[in-house]
């Protein structure tokens, strides 16, 4: 079987290498000739772990091709991923644009029967654009050939893509005839061994069902974000709390972490996406609206700790800040709460010295210049720093020397923005702690 994956970002690629890996032939194509010249030599743009492996294990196998030639990618294609970008207008609507320009061309370099598979998320009504598009390039042809549209998004995890792939919890298609299912079920087989977790379902449903799932995370994020500001307010301790209520198995205990705020690619544009589109409809989602406030509230929240503890006038102040990717396992800077957070300190009249495992290249392009100083290691950053902030929840921050961070910090002053720390040892140490929605 063969399958052509339109778009070689975080999606594009991770799909369409995990493709390749269970013996599908598999041809990714990128409009960025330079990036596909670097994956045919095995850089890879992204950082996600085990993908790199599988990128040039199957890469030298040859069962997955880069091109950018997307006409002669889909001869012989029984199915043709759509994966590329849709990044938000400024009115919070995504931008289809890159999506209905690959389905114009899939509609004039097509030579045989194909399924057209969105794998971007797209708001509801994508499908019927989509199938659209192809119809007017086929007409233009002059051209009776057969085609399906159907809905296949991703519900992929950064940081734990490649697993979540290969080891899918449920995959949702969307499909609007019997023949493309039965091509998406023969797709999916090598990933049904283990039990059926295919979700059949109409078009517009699919898409819906992607835009729900990361609006429902991001309600439980920011639900538990306001929890932990009311819980530092009344004197509780927001861990007790996520326990008590995350023992339920009606409410779970994934994504009930209190912290500085979700950020990345999905999550922030996929929120105001969907109460973009209910507008469309006349409709308010005030639910959600309220999600999307309590989060960009949030991603200051730290920086309020550090001005009630130093002052509005932060000149002269030096400050460590360990992580910046918007969660751990990632380079992925997009929305991330480290991006406000060093804004905010700068304006305060405070520098920046700061250090990730992975993400400093992709947070340069960010910051120019001598805005921050980026360090080796999370004891350089903390070397006569004021204080020490925590942001992204890596793992190797989480038990860190404490005699060494005590002696190099000009403050034994920790700023905790995952409550990832143990607050009473830490002040047993002699450190003044700060977390989230903890008793101070």
């Amino acid at each position: 079987m063969k399958i052509t994956v339109v778009g070689t970002g975080y999606v594009g690629l991770v799909s369409g290498t995990c493709f390749a890996d269970v013996g599908i032939e598999v041809v990714c194509v990128d409009i960025d000739a330079q990036k596909i010249e670097k994956l045919r030599n095995g850089i890879i743009p992204i950082y996600e772990p085990g993908l790199e492996e599988l990128v040039v294990r199957n890469h030298k196998n040859g069962r997955l091709k880069f091109t950018t030639d997307l006409g002669e990618a889909i001869q012989g294609s029984e199915v043709v991923f759509i994966a590329v970008g849709t990044p938000p207008g400024e009115d919070g609507s995504a931008d289809l644009s890159y999506v209905l320009g690959v389905a114009k061309e899939v509609g004039e370099k097509m030579s045989d029967y194909l399924v057209v598979a969105t794998k971007s998320t797209v708001p509801v009504g994508t499908g019927v654009k989509v199938k659209a598009e192809i119809e007017k390039a086929l007409q233009n042809r002059n051209s009776d050939l057969a085609f399906s549209v159907a809905s296949n998004p991703e519900f992929l995890k950064e940081g734990a893509a490649v697993e979540d792939f290969l080891k899918p919890d449920r995959i949702v298609i969307g499909t609007e005839d019997e023949r493309a299912q039965k091509i998406m079920q023969r797709l999916y087989k090598p990933f049904q061994l283990s039990g059926e977790r295919i979700v059949y379902m109409d078009i517009p449903s699919a898409e819906m069902t992607k835009y729900a799932a990361n609006a429902m995370l991001a309600t439980k994020i920011s639900f538990m974000n306001d929890i932990a500001n009311l819980c530092e307010r009344v004197g509780a301790d927001v861990n007790m709390v996520r326990r008590g209520i995350g023992s339920d198995p009606r409410i779970g205990n994934k994504f009930i972490y209190p912290g500085v705020g979700y950020g990345g690619s999905c999550f922030p544009k996929d929120v105001k996406a969907i109460i973009r589109t209910a507008k469309q409809y006349d409709y308010e989602l005030r639910v959600l609206q309220a999600v999307e406030d309590v989060n960009d509230a949030q991603k200051h929240i730290l920086v309020e700790k550090v001005k009630k503890h130093f002052g509005n006038d932060l000149t002269g102040k030096t400050f460590a800040l360990l992580g910046l990717s918007f969660k751990p396992n990632t380079d992925d800077m997009r929305e991330a709460p480290s991006l406000v957070i060093i804004d905010e300190l700068k304006k305060l009249g405070a520098e920046v010295k700061a250090y990730d495992p992975v993400a400093m290249d992709h947070a340069r392009e960010f910051y120019l210049g001598d805005k921050v100083e980026y360090c080796k290691d999370s004891y350089e950053a903390a070397n006569d720093a004021d204080a020490l902030l925590l942001v992204t929840e890596w793992s190797e921050f989480r038990i860190p020397n404490w005699d060494v961070l005590g002696k190099l910090l000009k403050n034994k002053v920790i700023f905790d923005g995952r409550n990832i720390y143990d607050a009473n040892y830490l002040k047993e140490l002699g450190f003044t702690y700060y977390g989230i929605g903890l008793k101070n």
